[in-house]
């Protein structure tokens, strides 16, 4: 009995205190605005499946707010913005976005520093740039979450190139390094709004894009407003990264961190595979765009011009000097791998 009267005492105050708990409510969702520097269309392939995917996942602890190109801010203002916190993460690369960082001049189109889609996540997992990049971003206030590859940077022009002679005076829409070393091939680089494109080049503003490969030209309808696709690239792969605010990146709890970086990886894989396939589809059966070719002899120009640029570059900082290392490094160690890392 007393015994039971124990138990009948200890089991009444457990009672009596679930009863009188409030019903528990789920904790309001975490809630981050992200912009990503692609339009609709693109963000449809780049970007959006996966944040979709993580909202799920997350089980209503975190959302994200997607935003697309200028929609909050212009794109050359997303590093400032999301530094203050008034974003609080960006999908671009840096160059675009122009970070106040050493590396800044790496990210969209570095000339000739990749060959290939997969050379950007080796450089940065197996070859250093990961650890430059967390440095130089988290004395800014910003976390670098990750970088992937995109589509290789070629020439969508309305009239042929067939010549290096054929770009001088090309009106083109292009990164800010890449406009830097196609200037001394007579390109005119221009800046506006990734949504004008494609009326700038209706209008005759623009005579082409240098920005993207060709399943970007048909995706974003640019394949619509230009004739002439130029083989010839000056990178086999654009970088760029997901960035966050770093004091909002440190409020998160592990387990959604894991969950972001994942999705981030994810959107990386996606757009590997779908830029990959979609160049070589286009080319072979696409219907839009007849393709070009600078012969390779001539082209070499270009390359060896690189080179010199990459010394320009070096010479900048010491930061930069290693950064420059690295892919000399990197692409000496592919050339000497041979097939099918690099065909001489």
């Amino acid at each position: 009995m007393t015994s039971r009267r124990k138990f009948l005492k200890t089991a009444g105050i457990a009672g009596a205190a679930t009863l009188a708990a409030p019903a528990v409510k789920a904790q309001a969702p975490i809630k981050w605005r992200m912009q990503t520097y692609a339009g609709p269309a693109l963000a449809e392939h780049v970007i959006k499946p996966s944040i979709d995917a993580f909202n799920i996942a997350a089980k209503g602890q975190m959302e994200i707010e997607l935003f697309f190109s200028d929609q909050l801010v212009p794109t050359g203002e997303l590093f400032r913005a999301m530094q203050k916190g008034t974003i609080d993460a960006v999908q671009s690369d840096d160059d675009s976005m122009a970070s106040p960082t050493e590396v800044t001049v790496f990210g969209g189109y570095f000339p000739f520093a990749s060959r290939y889609s997969l050379d950007v996540p080796v450089l940065f997992n197996q070859y250093g740039l990961k650890e430059i990049w967390d440095e130089e971003y988290a004395a800014v206030g910003v976390k670098h979450i990750s970088a992937g590859a995109w589509d290789p940077c070629h020439f969508a022009t309305k009239d042929p190139i067939n010549s290096l002679e054929d770009m001088k005076g090309k009106r083109v829409f292009t990164f800010p390094t890449a406009g830097r070393f196609l200037s001394q091939f007579g390109v005119v680089p221009v800046t506006l709004p990734w949504e004008d494109i494609e009326v700038a080049v209706q209008t005759g503003e623009l005579d082409g894009i240098a920005w993207s490969g060709i399943t970007e030209d048909y995706t974003v309808g640019w394949a619509d407003v230009t004739n002439y696709f130029l083989t010839n690239n000056i990178s086999g792969a654009w970088a760029g990264s997901f960035f966050a605010n770093m004091d909002r990146w440190n409020e998160l709890p592990e387990h959604l961190k894991v969950m972001l970086q994942m999705a981030m990886d994810q959107s990386h894989y996606y757009r590997q595979w779908w830029y990959w396939g979609g160049e070589a589809n286009l080319r072979v059966h696409g219907t839009k765009l007849k393709l070009t070719t600078i012969p390779d002899e001539e082209w070499a120009t270009v390359e060896k011009a690189a080179v010199q640029f990459w010394d320009e570059i070096a010479a900048e900082s010491p930061t930069k000097a290693k950064v420059v290392d690295i892919f000399r490094k990197y692409n000496a160690d592919m050339e000497k791998a041979g097939r099918p890392y690099r065909y001489s």
